[in-house]
């Protein structure tokens, strides 16, 4: 148990943490019998919900068979299913698989991919990449580099070879003071200028969330950001990549994001709910032609992991896409989705210190105002985000935590539960919301 002789080092310091012991659904319950929904999935990660016995099952099959095959030297049935499962579904010719464990590893493994698609094709000079600002793509160094959160980067500022950052589309905030649809989209205008005043010849690629996460609390692009960003990106050669860690499976109500719009990048990471947090994994995907250049112009990707393409993480993988198949839980993620944005817009429209619901599929931001009228964000010497999280944790609801929306200040909650979440506890999760908030900010 933790407390005082614990070995742990945790990722929470200061306090000891409840001990989970069980969970089934949508709940986790801890030692001393408390019940907890689980709203947020974690981190965004349970899109199937808790106590999976089809994953148990096929792990434990997998483990009897084969644990453990280096990637270089053996290829395995799950990794194999596993790709050609998702190749169904991943859009255009996203079909080409690389497997990790983490977010921030698929992220790591994309930049690295990106450098060697152009120096395959004989694009040297092709190093530089370009992210946005208020954006997370992990905390290895080369993702962290790529990430837009200071929380996060400025401990490890003398560490980075940074990427170029641009603004995000986050018009209730518009770095640019404009309103769309009249500013002409500058956000994604300001990634053409960026790709001319660099040289579009050292451009390597774009890394974009395409629907924001939990650093803007589920902001979705506006309408006809990310075509315009694909156009501008094919236009100067640079690669466009998809960090959909947190959208990707099911999350926004399609498979991926870039379909809810349209969009095929040239890269796509994966992880979160490709096992929905069964097992640690993740992957890249990447187009046939630029798999193709890689492997006649380079002859080897240099790059890799002693867990990387695992037999077993894969087979919780498929075990995972058969379950989202067979349950049609997409399709229920995106009608589940549209209830739970009703029920937070029903419930928390007349609190003062609401300023903003939005979110698509199951991934909801609800974001917190000092003024409704101005937006004025809070100070984060208050830390209201987490305030309300510790209020709403001792009542038994889990939700994720926002911060620093406003650059340094600003707070929201993040609700993204298991897609198998029913409608009379999305309302009690709207309740619990409003009642916190009444509670925490008068």
């Amino acid at each position: 148990m933790p407390g005082a002789k614990s070995s742990v080092f945790s990722r929470r310091l200061g306090q000891p943490l409840p001990v989970a012991v069980s969970s089934e659904g949508v709940w986790i319950v801890d030692a001393e019998g408390k019940r907890y929904l689980d709203a947020s999935g974690g981190a965004v990660v349970v899109n199937l919900g808790h106590g999976r016995a089809e994953i148990a099952r096929a792990v434990a099959e997998q483990l009897g068979k084969l644990s453990y095959a280096h990637p270089t030297m053996f290829t395995s049935p799950p990794v194999e299913d596993l790709a050609t499962a998702l190749s169904v579904h991943t859009p255009g010719d996203l079909n080409r698989f690389y497997f990790m464990t983490s977010g921030s590893e698929a992220n790591e493994t994309a930049l690295k991919l990106a450098r060697q698609i152009h120096q395959a094709r004989g694009e040297h000079d092709r190093s530089v990449l370009i992210s946005r600002w208020r954006s997370y793509h992990g905390l290895t160094m080369g993702a962290l580099a790529a990430a837009g959160r200071p929380a996060f980067r400025v401990p490890f500022m003398p560490m980075l070879h940074d990427a170029v950052h641009i603004p995000p589309p986050y018009c209730l905030r518009c770095s640019y003071g404009l309103e769309h649809p009249s500013c002409g989209l500058r956000c994604a205008l300001a990634l053409d200028e960026t790709i001319q005043n660099l040289g579009p010849k050292v451009v390597s690629a774009f890394l974009v969330e395409p629907v924001s996460g939990a650093t803007l609390a589920a902001w979705p692009p506006p309408e006809g950001y990310l075509q315009l960003v694909r156009e501008i990106c094919s236009r100067h050669g640079v690669l466009l990549i998809f960090d959909e860690v947190m959208t990707g499976m099911g999350r926004t109500g399609d498979w991926f994001a870039g379909c809810r719009y349209g969009v095929t990048p040239d890269i796509m990471t994966l992880g979160k709910g490709l096992t929905g947090g069964y097992l640690a994994l993740s992957a890249v995907a990447v187009t046939q032609e630029h798999y193709a250049a890689v492997e006649q112009g380079l002859g080897a990707f240099s790059h890799g992991g002693t867990y990387s393409h695992h037999p077993v993480g894969c087979a919780a993988g498929l075990a995972a896409v058969r379950i989202l198949e067979q349950e049609k839980l997409v399709e229920r993620a995106e009608a589940m989705g549209r209830f739970l944005g009703q029920q937070l817009r029903e419930h928390l429209a007349d609190s003062p210190f609401v300023g903003d619901v939005r979110g698509v599929g199951l991934l909801w931001g609800v974001e917190l105002v000092a003024d409704k009228k101005t937006l004025r964000p809070f100070a984060r010497s208050e830390k209201v985000a987490e305030r309300l999280w510790q209020h709403l944790f001792e009542q038994g609801v889990i939700l994720y935590k926002a911060v620093g929306l406003a650059g340094v200040d600003g707070d929201a909650l993040v609700v993204s539960p298991p897609f198998i979440i029913n409608q009379e506890q999305i309302t009690l999760v709207a309740a619990a919301i409003k009642e916190a908030i009444s509670e925490v900010l008068g």
